[in-house]
């Protein structure tokens, strides 16, 4: 079978590269935005990048595609794609990013703790400055989406003596305490020092964090974004931002992207804003290449069943 693959990613080329080596009688090409890349759409059988910079351009230029690799663990983008094909299987790069992710939710929360920014100001103005020193001991921490991050984010918290209480389908979970189904997500709520948003987007997920759930919240509760902007009704979060309802919110993620100027998170000091690289690792490629290589060599062996994280299994 003939495999050509086509890769959008900053290390695109290291990617093509090991595939390759890999594998030997596959071809594969790599860029790091579409124009550099959507030459070699047209012969190209499959289809690697993060979900997002996977373009419709790409897509519709790829007229012998058969399967797309996605190279993080949400695939949104590319399920709401028009052009994209329904027939045409979408894997995942999911089981790779618990790290990252937990160290970022980890420093949110001790930044939050120990009031990190005003240490930092202090410093910058020469003033000796002591506050009170939270803890991350004995605190709860309410985790919205059960998966393979929040079981690696669980693990962390308990390691740090937190209370660890989900929100999900599942009955339990190692590193949980306990377990809400969604429908109670406002009782878990409202047990929250620090509420986290790990879940991924769907219609069903779509402002699962609203209002009601904000105002369950103790008032030193922290909400913490780590999933998809609209996972949060964004408004209703300003607003409580605002009124100072809750203590504070640090958000990975935002409905539109990159955040626009005027948007009133910007100057919060009750805000932390990162951009949108929870995923992000300097080892990325040597996390999700093991991944890619087995996912490659059952396609070229036409064993689709052994594809990795198939998110959807196309239809003939």
């Amino acid at each position: 079978m003939r495999i050509e693959i086509a890769i959008i990613e900053d290390e695109a080329a290291l990617y093509a590269e090991r595939l390759m080596t890999a594998i030997p009688g596959i071809v594969a090409h790599g860029g790091r935005a579409e124009a550099e890349i959507l030459p070699y759409c047209a012969d190209a059988t499959v289809l690697m990048g993060l979900a997002q910079c996977i373009t419709p351009g790409m897509v519709t230029a790829a007229r012998e595609l058969r399967w797309v690799q996605a190279l993080t663990t949400g695939v949104d983008p590319l399920m709401t794609m028009e052009c994209l094909d329904a027939r045409i299987p979408i894997t995942s790069g999911r089981g790779i990013h618990g790290p990252q992710m937990s160290e970022l939710a980890f420093l949110y929360m001790l930044n939050f703790a120990r009031d990190i920014r005003a240490v930092l100001r202090d410093q910058r103005n020469k003033a000796w400055e002591r506050r009170p020193q939270r803890l991350l001991a004995d605190k709860t921490v309410v985790i919205v989406g059960v998966g393979l991050i929040s079981e690696d984010l669980a693990r962390r918290c308990k390691a740090f003596g937190m209370r660890v209480v989900g929100v999900s389908s599942r009955a339990s979970a190692p590193g949980f305490d306990a377990m809400f189904p969604r429908e109670r997500i406002i009782e878990a709520a409202a047990e929250a020092d620090f509420l986290i948003a790990i879940v991924p987007l769907t219609p069903e997920t779509e402002h699962i964090i609203d209002g009601a759930v904000l105002d369950a919240m103790p008032g030193r509760g922290v909400f913490i974004n780590i999933a998809r902007g609209p996972v949060v009704d964004e408004a209703a979060l300003i607003e409580r931002l605002q009124a100072g309802r809750i203590a504070g919110a640090a958000l990975d993620t935002f409905v539109a992207e990159p955040l626009p100027p005027s948007s009133p998170l910007w100057p919060m000091e009750n805000v932390i804003i990162t951009p949108h690289i929870g995923g992000m690792s300097e080892t990325y490629a040597e996390q999700i290449l093991p991944l890619l290589i087995h996912n490659v060599r059952a396609f070229k062996e036409g064993s689709m069943s052994d594809l990795r994280n198939l998110v959807r299994a196309g239809r003939p």
